[in-house]
């Protein structure tokens, strides 16, 4: 079946959600460019709709609210049901999309130009390959067959007048997870009425890709728009697994999407990262965008540097504690420019004395040397020692000598200090680089060195939350935070306390009006307290602030950051390999905890056995629950993480 396109009549039919109701701007950019192309928009949102976004919503066409349930398919079905079969009969079209895509990269005029001139009775924008096997267990077919995927499947009216259709709809089971919506729907619509005789295409082919990838939307984004002018991306690219990133590619694919949006087409990138940031945990952006800077301390642009200290108001706050080492402090302070505000804190009167020696020869265009309460350490310093000064400035590094007597030997500890002053102040020309990018990045809030890995610190990889988890997330709920936070996944935190920071982005840590007397009186046990929940905080705080957290190098010190973990990872290859487990990172994470179980105590071996069992004999919505009531028994439920029951 053809379609006329002067006068073709399509229903559009959008489903949304979103955890907390908010339909970002990504959102009406989007619906803007489809209103071109179809005659009416009929949305559907499951869940939570916010006023302020119903509104918006409903300037493209009736807003359906539902309950989240049944995911996006159910959502489709609500909607044909609220039409009937008769009327949807006299549309030419009718497209059923979801918000799990952004764009348009392109206008969608071209989309709907090219598959007009197509026969077919049903098309969709993106397809997926065929996988061997069924990894949802719900496929009628024991594997997953070639299929248009549901983000956008546009059905003609010789699709939608035919009883194997509206059957298909009407005896539609109710969708339970994602696995359901994928194994129930998604996969098998496709080749179930393409064995019926319907004939289907998609726009952007892909077919000379299907041994590069099964999923070319997901794995090679940007080829797909560079090449093909695909005019949606995925939003999942910028949250998706890591494991599954990785098995696939080196990891460049998001970071490619991302820079060609920005740097080659009219995108708008802000749309995104205004929506991650509120929906997603730092760790998968940061991780899937490759948000570590690697900077030059050799080399800058002059221009740029004058530039930017013209124009932005430059800090440094540093609480000094430790009189042996204001020389070596000073070598720090000194590599900030001299156009810079250095705030200095100590905790006695005789300290001040002894820091205003030293540091009277520094060229800056302000020093002042404030004396603050010993309590809360360096924590106290910024949070209360400097707050009535702070927000006066458009970017801050946040400093604090240095000691970790309880490690011997002393390099152990030293060389941890070595990391974190390195990798923010390690001379004025790394400092301008540093300037320089949060001028240039706009949704940059705090930047922050690699966490120690060597020596004692070396499980701080793995176990980044230590024994602070539940502080820090109490915090966050004092502090009325709403982003993701969950124990399984890291921080992107200063786990030194020492970072860069923009302080627009503090301002919700701020917003409680800080007191010496919040913290702990001294000496006092540091894990578990107020202290490191503030410290795993400051990230959580400016990505509730609309900003992103992330890593910062000097081009010398990720030398010797790439060869100490290359060291980590080439030492557990070689064992495990040599044990016969490999070679996928997955599976040996996942072989190598079964083989612990199965090693270990009577117990773990029983609990092992039952919980396989168990998942083997009971139906899957069964045992999840359980498995989600077992969990929170045993204190791993996650008040602030997100259960994304809407997206699929």
């Amino acid at each position: 079946m053809f379609i006329n396109s002067e006068n073709a009549k399509r229903l559009a039919i959008y489903f949304f959600y979103d955890r907390r109701g908010i339909a970002d701007r990504y959102v009406p950019y989007f619906l803007d460019d489809l209103k071109k192309n179809v005659s009416e928009i009929f949305i559907v949102c499951n869940g939570r709709l916010q006023e302020d976004s119903r509104k918006v919503l409903e300037r493209y066409g009736t807003v359906m609210r539902r309950e989240n349930k049944g995911f996006d398919v159910w959502a489709y079905k609500s909607a044909l049901e609220s039409f009937g079969w008769e009327k949807l009969q006299s549309y030419d079209e009718v497209i059923m999309m979801n918000n799990t895509i952004m764009g348009p990269v392109y206008p969608f005029a071209e989309t709907f130009k090219k598959m007009d001139e197509k026969d077919v009775d049903f098309w969709g924008l993106t397809e997926y390959f065929k996988i061997k096997g069924d990894p949802f267990g719900y496929s009628p077919y024991g594997y997953l067959p070639d299929h248009i995927q549901s983000h956008w499947i546009a059905c003609r009216r010789s699709l939608v007048q035919s009883r194997e259709f509206q059957e298909y709809w009407d005896h539609m089971p109710m969708i339970e997870d994602y696995m359901q919506a994928v194994g129930k729907h998604e996969s098998i619509f496709t080749k179930k009425f393409a064995d019926m005789g319907f004939k289907w295409a998609v726009s952007v082919e892909c077919e000379d890709l299907r041994s590069y990838s099964g999923y070319p939307l997901m794995m090679c984004p940007r080829r797909l728009l560079e090449e093909r002018r695909c005019p949606i991306f995925k939003k999942r690219s910028f949250f998706h697994m890591e494991d599954d990133f990785l098995k696939n590619t080196t990891g460049e694919q998001t970071t490619e999407l991302f820079h060609f949006l920005r740097d080659e087409t009219d995108y708008d990138v802000d749309f995104i990262w205004e929506t991650i940031l509120r929906n997603c945990h730092q760790y998968d952006i940061v991780k899937n965008l490759n948000l570590t800077y690697i900077l030059p301390k050799d080399q800058c642009v002059k221009e740029n540097l004058a530039e930017n200290v013209k124009k932005k108001k430059i800090a440094l706050v540093m609480h000094l504690y430790f009189e042996d080492l204001l020389e070596e402090s000073y070598r720090y302070v000194s590599a900030m420019p001299k156009e810079a505000d250095i705030y200095l804190t100590t905790d006695t009167e005789k300290k001040k004395k002894a820091i205003e020696k030293v540091f009277s020869k520094l060229p800056c265009n302000k020093l002042e040397v404030r004396v603050i309460q010993n309590r809360g350490r360096d924590v106290s310093s910024l949070l209360v020692g400097v707050k009535d000064v702070i927000m006066d400035y458009d970017i801050a590094c946040f400093a604090h000598d240095k000691k970790t007597a309880q490690i011997s030997p002393g390099t152990i500890g030293a060389s941890f200090a070595y990391k974190c002053f390195e990798n923010i102040l390690s001379n004025k020309t790394y400092v301008a680089n540093i300037i320089d990018t949060f001028v240039k990045n706009p949704r940059l809030g705090i930047l922050s060195p690699p966490e120690p890995n060597h020596s004692a610190f070396f499980t701080t990889i793995g176990f980044e939350w230590g024994p602070n988890y539940d502080v820090t997330r109490k915090l966050a709920k004092e502090l009325g935070l709403t982003i993701p936070m969950n124990v399984f996944k890291p921080p992107i935190a200063p786990l030194g306390t020492m970072f860069w920071f923009r302080p627009e982005a503090m301002k919700p840590l701020y917003a409680k009006n800080w007191k010496y007397e919040d913290f702990p009186p001294e000496p006092n046990k540091i894990d578990g307290t107020l202290l490191h929940a503030v410290e795993r905080i400051y990230p959580f705080i400016v990505q509730e602030a609309g900003y992103y957290p992330s890593v910062c190098m000097t081009e010398q010190f990720a030398a010797i950051e790439y060869n100490n973990l290359r060291f980590y990872v080439r030492g557990y290859n070689q064992v495990l390999v040599n044990h016969g487990i490999g070679p996928f990172h997955d599976e040996m994470i996942a072989k190598t905890n079964q083989v612990f179980a199965l090693q270990g105590s009577f117990k773990a071996t029983f609990k092992y056995r039952i919980k396989q069992t168990l998942k083997r004999i009971l139906p899957s919505k069964i045992y999840v629950v359980l498995r989600k009531r077992w969990k929170k028994l045993r204190g791993f439920e996650d008040s602030c993480s997100v259960e994304v029951k809407g997206e699929v």
